[in-house]
């Protein structure tokens, strides 16, 4: 339970630090004094990146991190205010936190916690594939595990998190092993690999490695979700011939066989070097899936909106999202039953703006891009959430106070 004093500290701090201004209004907002980082009361503030899900109650929990530790905590009144934070890492590591790398977090059904993250070791661009739980809602967390089975100090990086109804956990990555082997024995090797990990045990122990194609982009974010046999869908940045970085997207013949991967996105985007800019997909009870991505190919740029109905094998003609005029990146999409949402940033006249578009028909029309929120204060990217009734956008700047969204039209 939140101590009164804490809980009235975060409502004045959240009035006082609120980062965002309703449309159309624009004015500087102070910024918490990062010596104040170390206590209790203004850590949250301090975070470089805010990860939030619902659980099947409604209650919001929140990842995030501060000074090598990852943190949790929870708001049973939509993000005003929040319970004292829980650390989950007992021994201090260097965690990526930033930007499409940031820790994962999903409360499964029975209400375990389960958290993934990228501990950065001393070479650049290499890493590990972390993993802890808390079976006690958030009292307490498990020591960290790694999930990676190879122990070379090599790019494991860009972990996503995928929890079903049955309790099974998907973790996939982005991982260097095969370039690196590859270029051991002198041949040529492009990009990454995307892997995934599988356990059917609430997380007491993990399948080894399991590959599920070569030659993915090197660090651009994974998007995983479920289909209608609650078996995952992974996608991911792909490197096509001619270095061309689309998208691809692959579900699985049963809880740890992969199909082959299919072509998402056409738009060949010839690229030499990584964009930092992966999809995210949502599959909604009668299995269409929904996907949004960002590519800056010389004929159609821009973020971009398209659906299957058969499963990932086909999609739908893509239909621009924002303004790719004024920086439309970063979207993220949810869908529940035929209403489907999606949320962006763009940048204008110094300005970064939150968007939002809804389709109450499944994808087939869209309502106008509605602007939420503007700031000129640099932002977290953005997601859209639901309780399961209600949309929200989350959005969130450092040294500023977290902010939900209701996304009512």
């Amino acid at each position: 339970m939140m101590n009164n004093t804490f809980k009235k500290l975060v409502v004045i701090l959240g009035v006082i630090y609120s980062g965002f201004t309703s449309a159309g209004h624009s004015h500087s907002t102070p910024m918490i004094d990062n010596s104040k980082c170390t206590q209790a009361e203004f850590i949250q503030y301090c975070a470089k990146t805010m990860t939030s899900t619902f659980d099947s109650n409604g209650r919001l929990w929140s990842a995030w991190t501060n000074d090598h530790f990852l943190y949790v905590n929870y708001s049973d009144d939509k993000g005003k205010t929040f319970s004292k934070a829980t650390k989950v890492n007992m021994v201090a590591e260097n965690i990526s936190a930033r930007h499409e790398h940031r820790p994962k977090i999903i409360v499964s059904k029975n209400g375990d916690i389960y958290l993934t993250w990228t501990q950065k070791l001393k070479k650049r661009f290499t890493g590990n594939i972390r993993f802890s739980k808390s079976t006690d809602k958030g009292k307490n967390f498990h020591t960290p595990i790694t999930i990676n089975d190879n122990n070379e100090m090599i790019s494991h990086r860009f972990d996503a998190l995928g929890v079903n109804n049955f309790g099974d956990i998907y973790i996939s990555w982005l991982d260097k092993r095969d370039s690196k082997k590859a270029k051991k024995n002198g041949q040529n090797y492009n990009g990454a690999a995307a892997y995934f990990s599988v356990s059917l045990d609430a997380g007491k122990s993990f399948s080894k490695n399991l590959k599920i194609a070569d030659n993915s982009c090197e660090c651009c974010r994974m998007a995983i979700d479920f289909d209608n046999r609650d078996l995952p869908v992974i996608a991911w940045r792909h490197i096509y011939a001619g270095n061309i970085r689309d998208h691809s997207i692959v579900n699985f013949k049963n809880r740890i066989e992969v199909n082959k991967p299919n072509r998402l996105s056409h738009d060949n985007w010839k690229l030499d070097g990584c964009p930092h800019h992966g999809p995210s997909l949502s599959i909604n009870s009668i299995n269409t899936y929904h996907a949004v991505w960002f590519n800056n190919a010389e004929k159609r740029h821009g973020v971009f909106y398209a659906n299957s109905h058969d499963s990932g094998k086909n999609f739908s003609q893509p239909v621009q999202i924002g303004s790719y005029k004024n920086k439309a990146s970063h979207a993220d999409i949810k869908a529940l039953n035929n209403t489907v949402v999606i949320v962006w940033q763009e940048y204008k006249k110094q300005r970064y703006q939150l968007f939002m578009m809804k389709s109450d028909d499944n994808g087939l029309h869209w309502g106008q891009a509605k602007l939420l929120v503007e700031t000129n204060e640099k932002p977290d990217y953005p997601f859209v959430l639901t309780d399961g009734k209600i949309f929200y956008a989350s959005w969130f700047i450092h040294g500023q106070a977290y902010s939900l969204i209701p996304l009512k039209n």
